[in-house]
């Protein structure tokens, strides 16, 4: 939790006047007890109507400004701890948002979106408790056994025993109580985690009839979490009975002993009222205690996450002072290996080769060889383990990020798109294009049917181009990697839902741009790269062959398989 205090810095003065008000509430509540007793000794034993009149306009007068108190309290609370969540909520957005993707692969996504809601839900909650209630409690708690020593010795005696022992019952529940809390906590992240991959899968769930059994799993993990709930609440159930014991044994005893003593003449009827007051405000200061801390240890508990996910380094800015090379070509792969962190084989080992300006590369081979992560090491996404890729001679871990990706359109393999309207998906690439531009990237992407059928460029698109076909999805993920004519163009995979007639038609427009970008085609079909200048044919992680689509069929057996595989028609086996 330290390390997120100084997002409470411009809050300071909230951080203040918040305990401080609550604290002038107490002292306000601490006084009732003392009019109440007056009253009754005063005014009712003496039959004294002007003196209760005034006195009961006095318990008004705390009323009013004790409520004006506590809600001037409680804005104060909100304010800093909203304002802290919102702090904590911006700084941790900002630094997710500068991890590299080998970061990412590490935390996972569920859990960074787990730490942007919940856990701030929690620390902010906790914050607000904390200056509500951390210092008012123990005040009031406190505060009614010194004014019990004001009314009487003997009797205040009994409020430190009282309090002994109701402290004792209240941290031996919650020392029980808390780290069930925490088992309940795991136990709910993993059915939310069900849910969440029900909900993701439920088109292939339904493919394979599955329902049955994911709803056996999910009741197996509700009925797991109803178990630790219920015995969580058992535990938890101990708290008033015990407590309220406790005090009630206590008020009998004081009741019984402060009789005797108004019988002596040593107490007022007036005072004893009083005590058994302050007794009652101890009790639902000690509850509220307890949930105080529970609320806090939970607080804490998410601060720890979010402290942990603001902890890792990030890659400090490149500075784009790396030396330049001599390269003629525009891109240069010189034996180049990447190895995933955490994992224990090279992903990539040795790739080399050049692409010049305007130049087709094709990169084909079997699923999981490799392709898209040799994009990605073009990209930046990922730094190559050994060797070094340079784009205009220069080593692209030097070239800061947006510089790079000024010279880069990339299509990913997995198409994405945002909310909101066609023209603003395809700012992503340029922010500034104009309509014409939007217009030709459109036309060569082959997709103006696609931003006819809804519209216009300001046809709107649900999340995730829900509203969408897949081969819709391509062609618009293509034409913002087309906006700006950058240098350097890479399509990942980005035919697999188009048929060949518009796969083929999307490569000519391509291919006619003046001036034509380098292109990297990576794909499964040997149709979408059989025309381009240099075909790189990998196999497990390494370059197996390179060069034009009628030298590999002569010389390299997989391509020449993949080839046949495509279009040789399949033999009919007689039953």
């Amino acid at each position: 939790m330290k390390k997120l205090l100084p997002y409470l810095k411009e809050y300071r003065r909230e951080c203040i006047l918040s305990p401080l008000f609550k604290m002038l509430e107490a002292i306000l509540e601490l006084l009732v007890p003392l009019v109440v007793a007056a009253m009754i000794d005063q005014g009712i034993t003496a039959g004294r109507r002007g003196y209760l009149l005034s006195h009961t306009l006095i318990l008004v007068g705390l009323a009013v400004v004790g409520l004006g108190v506590s809600v001037t309290a409680q804005y104060f609370a909100a304010k800093a701890a909203v304002g802290f969540a919102t702090n904590v909520r911006s700084a941790l957005f900002k630094h997710l948002q500068s991890y590299s993707y080998t970061q990412i692969d590490q935390m996972g996504t569920s859990t960074m979106i787990t730490r942007m809601t919940g856990d701030i839900t929690l620390a902010q909650n906790g914050v607000n408790m904390v200056l509500r209630l951390l210092l008012r409690s123990p005040f009031v708690v406190f505060g009614a056994m010194i004014m019990a020593f004001t009314i009487d010795v003997w009797s205040a005696i009994l409020f430190v025993v009282v309090i002994f022992g109701l402290s004792a019952v209240v941290f031996l529940i919650m020392s029980i109580h808390i780290p069930m809390m925490k088992l309940i906590q795991q136990k709910v992240d993993g059915l939310t985690g069900t849910v969440r991959e029900n909900l993701t899968g439920v088109r292939v769930i339904r493919a394979f009839v599955k329902e049955s059994e994911e709803i056996g799993r999910f009741g197996a993990g509700n009925a797991a979490l109803l178990r630790e709930q219920e015995k969580t609440g058992r535990i938890s159930g101990l708290l008033n009975p015990l407590t309220y014991v406790i005090v009630n044994l206590g008020v009998i005893f004081l009741l019984r002993t402060g009789a005797l003593q108004v019988s002596r003449g040593i107490l007022t009827q007036g005072q004893v009222i009083a005590l058994y007051n302050y007794m009652s405000q101890i009790l639902v200061e000690l509850i509220k205690l307890a949930n105080l801390i529970v609320t806090v240890n939970k607080a804490l508990a998410g601060a720890d996450r979010i402290a942990d996910a603001l902890s890792v380094k990030v890659d400090p800015p490149r500075s784009g002072d790396g030396a330049r090379s001599a390269d003629t070509a525009l891109v240069v792969f010189d034996h180049v290996s990447l190895t995933y962190q955490g994992a224990g084989d090279a992903a990539l080992s040795d790739l080399c080769f050049e692409a010049g300006e305007g130049e087709c590369i094709g990169i084909i081979g079997p699923t999981g060889c490799g392709k898209s992560s040799l994009v990605h090491l073009l990209a930046g996404f990922y730094p190559a383990s050994e060797g070094s890729v340079r784009v205009k001679g220069r080593d692209v871990r030097d070239i800061p990020s947006k510089e790079l990706l000024d010279l880069i359109g990339i299509a990913p393999q997995k198409p994405v798109l945002f909310a909101g309207s066609i023209a603003d998906n395809l700012r992503w690439g340029k922010e500034d294009a104009t309509s014409e531009e939007m217009e030709e990237a459109i036309r060569i992407a082959q997709a103006s049917d696609v931003v006819t059928a809804k519209g216009g460029p300001d046809g709107m698109i649900e999340q995730g181009g829900r509203n969408l076909s897949g081969g819709q999805k391509q062609r618009l993920t293509v034409a913002r990697a087309l906006i700006g004519r950058k240098p350097i163009l890479i399509l990942d995979d980005t035919s697999s839902a188009l048929d060949t007639v518009t796969d083929k038609a999307m490569r000519e427009a391509i291919a006619a741009m003046q001036p034509r970008p380098l292109t990297f085609i990576v794909s499964q079909r040997t149709n979408a790269v059989q025309d381009a200048d240099k075909i790189l044919v990998m196999e497990n992680g390494r370059i197996l062959a390179q060069g034009r689509h009628e030298e590999l069929l002569d010389s390299c057996e997989v391509y020449r398989e993949i080839y046949d595989s495509q279009k040789k028609p399949v033999k009919e086996v007689a039953v």
